[in-house]
């Protein structure tokens, strides 16, 4: 159930609520090559320089994309071609939700005010959550926080514009490493856990887990 203190639900954005398809663009441009049985393994090295990239100073989103294609290129003894790198930001904007979100989503949004904290540029992110098909009370990206999650800073910039403490914010997520971490550690008053096989979860941390979106209103109390 729901803490009573609970006054926003937040929301990671991008492979939680949008259907965030870079590994089917890597794939694509990448196809000629890499094999097909080796691809995974490469798609797994762009996300992890992604994560990597995004650890330091801020820097626009296009960049982190382009700087971590090209070190898993350097990785892979392979020729980066930046149109490759931009052929993903191009997309990002296009991009709609996933099957399961649009009714739970607006279930969850005539309760509680919903709050993107995305690790986003500011140009890019608004047609993505126009897809959405809810009403937000928030869009905070990477770009105004000038830091990118997991980094606290991202998450102290999402209390300080709403006026409230960690305790007062259930956050959703798909990733434990980008998102339930940091919020665990900040004591953010719930974490949600979209179980979409973005990563490995860890029941340590405290978070309640739901195979897609549809499962957010009963763990919200609201069902």
């Amino acid at each position: 159930m729901a803490r009573p203190d609970i006054r926003f639900v937040s929301f990671d954005c991008y492979g939680t609520l949008t259907d965030f398809r870079v590994g089917d663009i890597t794939r694509a441009h990448f196809a000629d090559r890499i094999d097909a049985d080796r691809m995974t393994a490469f798609l797994r090295d762009f996300s992890a320089y992604r994560f990597d990239e995004v650890l330091g100073d801020w820097k626009p989103y296009r960049d982190v994309l382009h700087r971590a294609l090209d070190r898993t290129c350097r990785r892979w003894s392979l020729a980066f071609r930046p149109a490759d790198a931009q052929a993903i930001v191009d997309a990002i904007p296009g991009w709609g939700p996933h099957a399961d979100v649009p009714t739970p989503l607006t279930r969850v949004a005539e309760r509680f005010p919903l709050v993107i904290l995305s690790n986003a540029s500011d140009a890019q992110i608004q047609s993505n959550v126009d897809l959405l098909g809810a009403p937000f009370h928030a869009v905070l990206t990477a770009e105004q926080a000038r830091a990118y999650k997991p980094r606290l800073q991202a998450f102290e910039y999402m209390f300080d514009t709403l006026g409230c403490g960690p305790e007062h914010v259930a956050h959703v997520s798909s990733s434990l490493r980008y998102d339930l971490m940091s919020a665990h550690d900040l004591r953010i008053g719930r974490c949600v856990y979209v179980e979409r096989g973005h990563g490995p979860g860890n029941p340590a941390y405290g978070y309640t887990e739901i195979s897609d979106l549809s499962g957010l209103p009963a763990a919200l109390g609201l069902a």
